[in-house]
């Protein structure tokens, strides 16, 4: 018989300390900002009933929806039904979506309505009562930034911000988190008026990725890389996310952003920063953050920019087999748009590790084939003992991370050709999560919404990080924006010749992903 004095019973599955199994969020209320939007439909919806699936969330878990549709509960139970029907990771299952829609509910009205917000006050009290959600809510903006302010605002007149009692109020942000860095303290200074920093949650979903959270494993638990991880033997590294597909019907968000802006200001440089981080004294989200904005201070783009940056417009081609227009012809681009579709720049982290070593990052669209990787490429052997013509197939040694779509690490090294010469050709060691391991990775969006439920912020960029980054990145934009137009490069290629000149002026070339 327990005393009356002991401490009170705590859940094994939610103790920190405990890795045996996975933890399950505590009771909680999901409310998303933008339902009616495609990453709702496609990413948020499904990556809940995934949850759910695998045992994550509690069954006082509720998911409310707010839009301005005329939907009652129903209406938007049937949303979320055929989201998961057609895109969920797992397999559909009954008795675990009757078990999830039994906490469902939709909020209709506009963010500048004052009682649309007073009704998702007393949703929220209600599901408090009847659900025994705690008072803990997560509020996942899902809207464009513009709408930011207004949202935020709402949230704290009608103070569900404020968390009540020992509950928690978390907010989750997407990108773009600003469109320079000026503009991003704003963001960050209205947020913060709001929600306290450690209540902020801005979703980079590159960092969800099974093999991004890989590099801290391959760095940290294996002593083979470390004695080479550095500039002593390093020649350079490559950060490349390349896409297959076009811009048409995303003229509306793409337009004046850009490739520069949608992708390297946050992922690659996240990529960057996990690439040449020093391992931290623990990975407490304080340390991991800590080791990431070091990082980030150190880092600046290498110069004069016209040598080592490169931007690029796809224009007409063939893709996958199919003739493909460029992007002056998709709709709702102008004829004189000087969006770049193609990104790419040099950069240089000065520290002691990396001093010397340039940083390659390049993204794209309508590029040869999707896949984002990071190659850190090896410097040559400093003597060879063979003939020349004996070892003209060998190249650099390279480790390369495929972070998608087919998750794993290469080992590029040179080994000898069966015969009675000494020939020396590049051969590839190759490992694969997806033949490595029975459990296949959950989507990005399942992790980092855990996280959020659960409280753990280490994937998560902090607004210092967020500043960091356009600040790294604002001079280029402010370069390309005094130098006419991007080049044109031909659908189903790698990129224009100027991001192939920037690598050749060093005596390098891009890695064929």
């Amino acid at each position: 018989m327990r005393e009356s004095g002991a401490a009170a019973w705590v859940n094994p599955l939610r103790d920190s300390r405990d890795r045996r199994l996975p933890r399950i969020a505590g009771p909680c209320a999901l409310v998303i900002f933008g339902v009616t939007g495609d990453l709702a439909r496609r990413k948020l919806m499904p990556a809940v009933y995934d949850l759910a699936n695998r045992g994550l969330l509690p069954p006082g878990f509720a998911l409310v929806g707010f839009a301005r549709r005329d939907w009652v509960d129903e209406d938007f139970g049937q949303v979320v039904h055929d989201a998961v029907r057609d895109h969920s990771r797992t397999p559909f299952r009954e008795e675990v979506w009757q078990r999830l829609a039994e906490g469902i509910r939709f909020v209709q009205g506009s963010f500048d309505d004052d009682r649309a917000f007073e009704e998702l006050t007393a949703t929220l009290e209600k599901l408090d009562r009847e659900r025994g959600t705690g008072g803990n809510h997560a509020f996942y903006l899902s809207v464009p930034p513009a709408a930011f302010p207004v949202v935020c605002g709402q949230l704290s007149r009608s103070g569900l911000a404020e968390p009540q009692n020992g509950a928690w109020s978390r907010v989750v942000i997407e990108k773009p988190f600003g469109h320079d860095e000026e503009s991003a303290r704003d963001l960050n200074s209205v947020v913060g008026e709001v929600f306290s920093e450690d209540s902020v949650f801005r979703i980079d979903h590159y960092l969800g990725k099974e093999t991004v959270q890989n590099i801290l494993a391959l760095r940290f638990a294996n002593q083979l890389f470390d004695p080479i991880w550095n500039a002593h033997y390093v020649d350079h590294v490559q950060i490349t996310m390349a896409e297959d597909i076009g811009l048409g019907g995303r003229a509306g968000y793409y337009d004046g952003i850009g490739a520069a802006r949608d992708v390297i200001q946050n992922h690659l440089l996240q990529l960057l920063a996990f690439t040449a981080m020093e391992e931290p004294v623990s990975f407490a989200p304080s340390q991991l953050r800590a080791e990431r904005i070091k990082v980030l201070s150190a880092t600046r783009l290498a110069e004069p920019l016209d040598e080592t940056t490169a931007r690029g417009q796809y224009t007409a081609g063939w893709q996958g087999g199919e003739p493909v227009v460029g992007l002056l012809e998709e709709k709702g681009f102008a004829t004189d748009s000087t969006t770049e579709t193609y990104a790419a720049i040099t950069l240089e982290v000065d520290t002691r590790r990396w001093a010397g070593v340039p940083f390659y990052l390049r993204t794209g669209k309508r590029l040869g084939r999707r896949v984002t990787e990071i190659a850190v490429v090896f410097k040559r052997a400093p003597h060879l003992p063979f003939d020349t013509t004996m070892t003209e197939e060998l190249g650099q040694n390279a480790l390369v991370i495929r972070v998608q779509p087919d998750e794993g690490v290469t080992m590029r090294f040179g080994s000898k050709v069966p015969g009675s010469e000494m020939e020396v050709r590049d051969v590839n060691m190759d490992f694969s999560y997806g033949q490595a391991f029975t459990v296949s990775s959950p989507e990005a969006y399942e992790r980092l919404l855990l996280d959020v439920l659960l409280g753990e912020p280490s994937l998560f960029p902090v607004d210092e990080e967020v500043e960091l980054s356009w600040r790294i990145l604002d001079p280029v934009l402010e370069h390309w924006a005094e130098s006419g137009r991007p080049e044109g490069y031909e659908s189903g290629t790698w990129g224009p010749a100027s991001g192939d000149e920037m690598l050749r002026r060093s005596g390098r070339e891009w890695r064929r992903p």
